[in-house]
């Protein structure tokens, strides 16, 4: 099994580890792309920090966040798995699971999507960052499409014969579609709400929520050690665990499969 995650536009700031190495992130052979976006990063963010945050979507308030990527190199780094906070990872504590019997599991299901680093493992040590999917970044443009062309191939190969549960929002979704055998192993988990009004049984897309939801999935899987191999097994698995989850197969061979996970009220 292999878990796909978004980043949290929040992250911690309290990062104490020695500076960035990009040759002790997972994925090594992306180290090349992410010393590009990296360098325009810090390019953008050494020039007008006007202009910086109008690129990357901040208000005057977030002057910080353009200091920090200016200064990224240097500053102190922590694990993945304590960087990243926010609604999904307040369920998800994967700290914690790394700490315990499901630390090995964890470690070797969980990626973690990024606009500045592709995609990283949960103990990979990482400077605090401001830096969305869904930024064009001078003079790389949009980065979903950037890290598209990068991701394809290593993603890939890293899944081989794994179902891939994926738990992203839609702008990381966009920088890694899986194909071929990789789509019909994979299970896009999304959550509905499901309210009775009148009478009738109503069913909504959560927004927000969603993220405290994928997050308990994830979190549930990894703690009862399940290692599902197909989308049929993953939806079994959830209702084993206490969720209520339904299969939505693929409409045509080659296309990814969807799991509703349905909360009530």
């Amino acid at each position: 099994m292999l878990l796909l995650l978004p980043p949290s536009e929040k992250k911690a700031t309290d990062g104490d580890g020695p500076p960035l190495d990009l040759g002790a992130l997972s994925l090594p052979e992306l180290g090349a792309a992410r010393e590009q976006v990296l360098t325009a990063l810090e390019a953008l963010c050494g020039g007008d920090p006007a202009h910086a945050r109008d690129v990357l979507g901040l208000s005057a308030a977030q002057g910080d966040a353009v200091d920090r990527d200016r200064e990224i190199r240097a500053a102190g780094t922590l694990p993945a798995a304590g960087l990243y906070t926010g609604v999904l990872y307040d369920h998800l504590r994967l700290a914690e699971l790394l700490d315990g019997p499901s630390a090995a599991a964890t470690r070797d299901s969980v990626l973690v999507f990024s606009g500045l680093w592709g995609v990283v493992g949960p103990t990979d040590p990482l400077p605090a960052y401001r830096l969305s999917i869904g930024t064009k970044l001078p003079p790389l443009g949009a980065l979903g499409r950037y890290w598209r062309d990068h991701l394809g191939d290593p993603l890939t190969k890293r899944a081989d014969g794994r179902l891939i549960v994926d738990c992203r929002s839609a702008g990381y979704a966009a920088a890694f579609t899986p194909a071929g055998d990789a789509a019909e192993r994979t299970a896009a988990v999304r959550v509905l709400r499901e309210t009775v009004v009148a009478g009738t049984v109503r069913r909504s897309v959560v927004s927000h929520m969603a993220k405290a939801t994928r997050g308990a999935v994830a979190r549930a899987l990894l703690l009862a050690g399940r290692a599902p191999e197909s989308p049929r097994e993953l939806a079994e698995a959830l209702n084993d665990l206490g969720h209520t989850a339904e299969l939505v197969a693929a409409d045509k061979p080659g296309r990814a499969a969807t799991v509703n996970v349905v909360e009530q009220g």
